[in-house]
């Protein structure tokens, strides 16, 4: 479709997203009424919430409209994986200047929409309202399926620490895109477009998951999270993580010890969850801790000292895009 968004209108852009959707058995009224209605069998729903900002959180140069969207989904889709429910629909708030080619929201729907099919998900409506600056807002709803969520608050001393999806890959990419460059492909993919487990979040409660969160922050500050709230100390073992060779090798490029990326590295959404230790688990977890008794130390170590290096993210003390 030609044109710009206030050459459309409102109810036109309305239209040519809502145009673009698809839906799920639990979706009973979509997007067209005053609200939706989704099916929540379970008689809870989980709720999470986000704002991309364009500048801060992705760059028309780096990212196209569809990464925005695929991206803009999976972050919040990951949070309601990484409490054992099973994602059910999404909400966009969408803030647009006028003068945008039409383009940017249609192919920002595509990549909701599709990254909603990933999850089993659908797009069920939403808002749009013009600005000076673009901003994509999101809120996903969630299904438990009869299972009780696993929060950050469960961890115990003997646990052992387990992750499922990828670590590092999108800060890699980043610091690939920082310098001009748009390769190894793999890794600047990673950031325009996560890839989180959906599934691994409800089956990890099945497996009896203590406590659990999707890694949006960095490794150290997501499981920092969870100590906090456990009142526990976790110690990573680095050997138990795997680098691929290709991070290595951008480490080197850059200069930069690429285990950095694994243990600060955010928005990569991998799952992070602790199991007793009698559990068996999957081969897509991998252990790379273990809960300990709380001590004077900070509450998450590495190799049982602490990390010295500065990472992890805070949206009030560092600049992302």
């Amino acid at each position: 479709m030609k044109g710009t968004v206030g050459e459309l209108g409102e109810f036109g852009l309305i239209r040519e997203l809502t145009s673009r959707l698809t839906t799920t058995p639990a979706v009973r009224v979509g997007p067209g009424d005053d609200a939706a209605v989704v099916a929540a069998p379970d008689r809870r729903v989980v709720a999470s919430t986000d704002i991309l900002v364009e500048g801060r959180h992705f760059r028309r140069d780096w990212s196209t409209a569809y990464d925005v969207g695929r991206k803009a989904a999976a972050q919040n889709l990951a949070d309601i994986a990484a409490m054992g429910a099973v994602p059910t629909a999404l909400l966009l708030g969408l803030v647009v200047p006028a003068e945008l080619p039409v383009t940017w929201p249609s192919e920002l729907m595509d990549g909701l929409r599709d990254e909603c099919q990933v999850a089993g998900a659908a797009v069920v409506g939403g808002d749009v309202v013009r600005g000076d600056t673009i901003m994509v807002s999101i809120t996903a709803l969630g299904d438990l399926r009869n299972q009780e969520p696993v929060t950050r608050a469960g961890a115990q001393p003997g646990d052992l620490v387990a992750v499922t999806g990828w670590l590092g890959w999108s800060a890699a990419g980043h610091a690939v895109l920082s310098r001009g460059f748009r390769s190894p492909r793999a890794f600047v993919e990673a950031h325009r477009r996560p890839e989180p487990p959906y599934h691994a979040g409800p089956a990890a409660a099945g497996l009896g998951a203590t406590a659990m969160c999707d890694v949006s922050d960095g490794l150290i500050a997501d499981l920092g999270h969870i100590a906090e709230a456990s009142k526990v100390r976790i110690d990573i073992r680095s050997g138990a993580i795997d680098i691929p060779s290709q991070m290595n090798d951008i480490g080197q490029a850059v200069g930069v010890d690429p285990m950095q990326w694994v243990l600060t590295g955010g928005e990569d959404h991998a799952i992070v969850a602790t199991f007793p230790p009698d559990v068996k688990l999957p081969a897509r977890w991998k252990v790379i801790g273990e809960v300990l008794n709380p001590s004077a130390l900070p509450q998450v170590t590495v190799d049982g000292a602490p990390w010295t290096t500065q990472g992890g993210w805070d949206h009030f003390g560092d600049i992302e895009s």
